[in-house]
C-alpha cells in the first residue's frame, strides 16, 4: 500500500491523470448531461454529477499509473538481489538467450 501511495502522489502521476480526467469527464459529462448543461438548468444534484463524472476517470488513471509503477518496482527489487548475490558468490546470472547462447 505504501509504495502505491508513493507512486499516485508523485507529480507525473497526479498531472498524467488530471490530463485524462479532463478529457474523459469532459466527454462523459455532456454525455450524460448535455440536457441540463446547455439548459443551464444544473442544479445542486446535477453538479455533484459532474463531480464525479470527473473523478472516476482520474480515479481510474492514477490506479493504473500507481500500479504499474509499483509493479516495475517489485519486479526490479529480484533482479537487484539476483545481480548481488551472484556478485557475492562470484557467478554471473545472466538472461535466458545468454544461457542458450544466443
Amino acid at each position: 500500500m505504501r509504495l502505491f501511495l508513493k507512486y499516485a502522489k508523485e507529480r507525473v502521476c497526479v498531472i498524467r491523470s488530471l490530463k485524462i480526467a479532463l478529457i474523459v469527464g469532459t466527454i462523459l459529462a455532456f454525455i450524460n448531461h448535455y440536457d441540463s448543461i446547455s439548459a443551464g438548468t444544473v442544479d445542486g444534484t446535477g453538479f455533484f454529477q459532474i463531480i464525479i463524472t470527473y473523478a472516476v476517470p482520474y480515479s481510474v488513471a492514477t490506479f493504473g499509473s500507481a500500479m504499474q509503477a509499483r509493479h516495475m518496482e517489485l519486479a526490479e527489487k529480484p533482479r537487484k538481489s539476483e545481480a548481488s548475490a551472484s556478485s557475492l558468490s562470484g557467478t554471473h546470472v545472466g538472461s535466458a538467450n545468454e544461457a542458450e547462447g544466443l
